[in-house]
């Protein structure tokens, strides 16, 4: 059955040995990795590149939550697209709902809640006006993504 979904955004990457296990078969713990360069790369699209948040803003992300449903297993070679929805906007959290897809058939999935974090304190902040707007108008189109 596929499975697509339309996405704000998608990030194609391939399965290398380096992510598998033995058998060839993509090791669990890569899949964070593959959500995690998606979530980077969608703020870098928006503008928003880590660095640039850190000099310009004071500002960082860190995993608050995280959720991961496995459906089937990515393998070696595979070409993947990694998507990235912002289902949530708060004042100093974003949560977003991610996929890892082959095909358009989803293998596994994700709700990320990320922690604004204030770069030089490591304390909880609030998103600045500007960036929350930006996300809030983001927001809506994300719902059909859980």
């Amino acid at each position: 059955m596929n499975d697509a979904v339309s996405t704000l955004f998608s990030l194609p990457t391939r399965v290398y040995w380096e992510d598998t296990d033995a058998g060839g078969v993509v090791y669990h713990a890569r899949y964070v990795a593959f959500f995690e360069r998606a979530r980077s790369e969608w703020m870098r699209s928006l503008g928003h590149g880590q660095q640039a948040m850190i000099d310009g803003l004071g500002l960082v992300f860190a995993v608050r939550d995280m959720q991961l449903d496995f459906r089937w297993p990515a393998r070696l070679d595979d070409a993947l697209e990694v998507t990235v929805a912002l289902a949530r906007v708060r004042r100093a959290s974003v949560e977003f709902a991610q996929h890892v897809l082959r095909d358009g058939e989803r293998l596994a999935s994700a709700r990320v809640r990320v922690a604004a974090i204030d770069s030089a304190a490591f304390r909880p902040r609030a998103l600045p006006d500007a960036l929350y707007e930006q996300f809030k108008s983001l927001e809506s189109n994300a719902e059909q993504h859980r």
